[in-house]
């Protein structure tokens, strides 16, 4: 069955795209949660346009997100947390530490674009990537601080 996608679904396309799917998953996942329409002349038409205003979409998302990247770009955060003997941490220092001291130097990142790979459990200093936008990944230092 052909469907013309109306947002993006991953490993599948983007919004707008005209694709070919297998029955049953048209009928039982895609339209029913509003992911896809059954491809018709109008629907393809439409689904062209709304592929334009996506793309716009997006060329303007990047713009700001290059913005923020510069702004971000080699700056070091510093997280302080609790440490026992020999400066072991109680716990981990998460993504969502992370952009909380981001949010207190007044720019806001969602925890879900910081690329941690897994949770830091040691004092020091930590290169991480922001995944901002397709292509804008800004670097920044994260420098945990123990207290006791």
């Amino acid at each position: 069955m052909k469907v013309v996608l109306q947002k993006d679904v991953l490993n599948l396309g983007d919004a707008g795209d005209v694709k070919e799917v297998a029955d049953g998953y048209a009928r039982n996942f895609l339209i029913p949660r509003r992911f896809a329409v059954r491809a018709n002349d109008g629907n393809t038409k439409a689904a062209v346009h709304q592929k334009r205003l996506a793309e716009l979409k997006r060329e303007k998302r990047v713009k700001v997100m290059k913005e923020l990247s510069a702004s971000i770009e080699g700056k070091t955060y510093e997280v302080k947390v609790k440490v026992g003997e020999n400066d072991k941490l109680f716990g981990s220092v998460t993504a969502n530490d992370i952009a909380l001291a981001i949010k207190n130097t007044g720019v806001e990142i969602d925890k879900r674009k910081l690329d941690l790979g897994e949770p830091l459990k040691s004092v020091g200093e930590f290169k991480i990537k922001v995944r901002l936008a397709e292509g804008v990944v800004p670097q920044i230092i994260v420098k945990v601080v123990g207290q006791a």
